[in-house]
């Protein structure tokens, strides 16, 4: 009797560690997938898209964490395949310097312009 609740004890826990690490692997697959853009539907994430391209793009995404590659080799991995426009997200280099400085000219082009707007009315 002791061997046979060792045994239930014993199945119960391996159960609850596979379905946490199936969990996981979902949540990561799912983090990074809302952050890839899905080549065929205009302005979707992966994560949001039903075409063939973002179920398999999931797919690929899965069998990567299940061969245990990290998030960022994942990345990496898109990025050489797709380009880095394939990323919601993308990283700052020489190619991607307008892309990141242009909100902030405008921001302080816009605030200049205010400003000087709010002078004028002052006179």
């Amino acid at each position: 009797m002791k061997h046979f609740k060792l045994i239930l004890i014993l199945i119960f826990y391996s159960l609850f560690v596979l379905s946490n690490a199936q969990s996981s692997e979902e949540e990561l697959t799912n983090k990074i997938s809302k952050n890839i853009r899905c080549l065929i539907c205009q302005g979707q994430s992966v994560y949001d898209s039903q075409s063939d391209f973002a179920v398999s793009m999931r797919l690929v995404i899965r069998q990567k964490i299940q061969d245990g590659s990290s998030e960022d080799e994942i990345y990496e991995y898109l990025k050489a395949q797709y380009g880095d426009w394939i990323s919601y997200n993308p990283e700052f280099n020489k190619y991607t310097f307008f892309l990141w400085s242009i909100p902030i000219f405008v921001f302080i082009v816009g605030g200049y312009l205010i400003f000087r707007k709010m002078k004028i009315f002052k006179l």
